[in-house]
């Protein structure tokens, strides 16, 4: 009966009857949208019954009706553009034997955000305080977090690699538990999340450029959660090579709001002649160089560049550092000595600027006396909130960082650069520029 079904199914769609068309297998890109977008990696975090509570942590008597808007401005989070049981993007539901039905974190916490108004998939999430959402989920539950650093130093960075590298001491070379070996690592990177769509071009990963861009496994680390085994990491890398095919699909947002085209034009010749030997060029005929710019050169915050001296060691000798490459070759992690030159596709949805998200405009990285040391914003991302002149967001200035005695909630608002992990000088190669040169400069990279 199977068989005879089957070819029945074949002689509809080579004959064409009824206008039925031909079976097709869904693409790899297609099936990693799917999984993306509509699975969870790790257990939930908070059950489902308490996540209903938040509101109880937060200081108010009772739920308020526009619960989950305040779900999303406390902890800057974005309206999910694909079905999501009306939960925004980066939480999921989802169900595990010892915690019951819950909400799970996934990938798009950090990968994905809005701006002007629209939510984007791959954008990372220069809102998110996961600081507050974490520990804040934890409290409601009536547990407290352990980990011996904060999860966000500022809103809007996240200590990514500080949270992997304390995963890893909890496994052996094969993911196996084991009790905790101590490696060192730090906890002031505050990093700032790269764009997805950048992929296609790169030929490495992370803002040292510390991985290859054909690895996947390094893309999985989160999953080393206390409640994922060996075994559930491992089947997970099939699903991964067909999400990383989705994200090798994707494209920034348009500018959306208008452009000099004639200064655009002058600012193009600029970029040519002061900045395409590190960033490419664009366009049918561009090309990017792929440059790993050396410390001394590029001269941003070494923090993260020297913050995990026990990282490469750590990473190489387990089941991740095991994949090999389109050519054979081991795909292992690698001290670079310095910060990647990103391609600039759409650099424009991508403020605030560096690896650390220190600097809020692309004025001001042309102009490293312009940028601010002590600075908040208003974590909205709406039209309004975006500065059009100086291509970033609008902030305003603080003669100093409020003190102990402020909420931890209000002081991760303000970004104060004299903190460790938040410098942002180097990179002055704009500061020759005359005005009239920066701004024409922006004018064609809101073009890119």
């Amino acid at each position: 009966m199977r068989t005879f079904f089957s070819l029945s199914l074949l002689l509809l769609g080579v004959t064409g009857l009824c206008g039925a068309e031909p079976t097709r297998k869904p693409t790899a890109a297609e099936r990693g949208r799917e999984a993306l977008l509509g699975r969870a990696f790790t257990p939930p975090v908070v059950r489902e019954r308490d996540f209903q509570h938040l509101w109880r942590v937060w200081g108010l008597r009772e739920k308020p009706a526009d619960f989950d808007a305040r779900l999303r401005e406390r902890y800057g989070l974005h309206p999910a553009p694909y079905p999501n049981h009306g939960l925004p993007m980066g939480l999921r539901e989802a169900r595990h034997l010892l915690v019951g039905k819950g909400v799970a974190v996934d990938c798009l916490l950090c990968h994905a955000s809005s701006i002007a108004g629209q939510s984007v998939i791959g954008l990372g999430n220069t809102s998110l305080d996961l600081e507050a959402l974490l520990g804040e989920m934890a409290v409601v539950q009536g547990l407290r977090s352990n980990l011996p650093f904060s999860l966000s130093n500022v809103r809007g960075t996240t200590e990514a690699s500080a949270s992997a590298a304390y995963l890893f001491q909890f496994r052996d070379a094969d993911l196996n538990f084991r009790a905790p070996v101590k490696s060192r690592f730090t906890g002031e990177a505050c990093e700032d999340v790269p764009a997805w769509w950048l992929m296609k071009k790169k030929q490495t990963l992370y803002h040292t450029g510390s991985h290859s861009v054909h690895a996947v496994r390094s893309m999985m680390s989160f999953l080393l959660n206390p409640l994922n085994g060996p075994d559930s990491i491992k089947g997970c890398e099939s699903t991964f090579q067909d999400i990383k095919a989705y994200l090798l699909t994707l494209t920034p947002p348009v500018y959306p709001f208008p452009i000099d085209a004639k200064k655009a034009q002058v600012g193009k010749q600029l970029f040519v002649e002061h900045c395409a030997r590190c960033h490419g060029t664009y366009g049918a005929e561009g090309k990017y160089p792929n440059k790993i710019i050396p410390l001394e050169t590029i001269g941003t915050d070494s923090t993260l560049l020297h913050g995990f001296p026990d990282g490469e060691k750590v990473y190489n000798a387990t089941w991740f550092a095991q994949e090999k490459g389109p050519r054979g070759e081991a795909l292992q992690a690698r001290s670079t000595g310095g910060y990647q030159a990103p391609p600039l596709d759409g650099i424009w949805a991508t403020a605030p600027y560096f690896h650390n998200g220190s600097v809020p405009t692309l004025y001001q990285v042309l102009n490293s006396r312009a940028r601010p040391r002590i600075f908040t914003r208003s974590y909205h991302t709406g039209k309004d909130d975006y500065d059009t002149v100086h291509a970033g967001w609008k902030i305003d200035l603080l003669a100093e960082a409020p003190g102990p005695q402020v909420p931890a909630l209000t002081r991760r608002r303000v970004y104060d650069t004299t903190q460790p992990g938040r410098g942002n000088g180097g990179h002055r190669f704009g500061d020759t520029l005359t005005e009239a040169e920066r701004f024409a400069l922006i004018e064609y990279l809101k073009t890119l």
